[in-house]
């Protein structure tokens, strides 16, 4: 990446690295035990796809933990890439709000 941000890593990276392969688990087999098609978490590993508030509670009972874990996770994500793309766009033209002051 050639800006001055460090590569931001979708949360499906995390899924694969630090959960589905530490823990020796196959995408077929999380998808079987949590009630989607395979494909949806292919897509999620992959960075097509958003972790969704119900995927984040079928990832949560699936993993016995929170699962706002997998939400906020994905909305920080998002967050920032749109932080990158707009922030200052958007510093231009907003105009803050000022309350009176009594």
């Amino acid at each position: 990446m050639t800006d001055k941000y460090i590569e931001l890593e979708h949360p499906g990276v995390l899924l694969e690295e630090d959960f589905l392969d530490d823990l020796g688990i196959k995408p077929g087999t999380l998808a079987s035990s949590i009630g989607v098609d395979r494909t949806a978490i292919k897509n999620i590993i992959d960075g097509k796809r958003a972790i969704t508030a119900d995927m984040s509670l079928r990832l949560g009972l699936f993993f016995n933990m929170s699962a706002g874990f997998w939400f906020n996770l994905q909305k920080d994500y998002e967050l920032r890439i749109a932080q990158r793309e707009n922030l200052a766009k958007f510093e231009k033209i907003v105009r803050p709000f000022k309350a009176a002051r009594l």
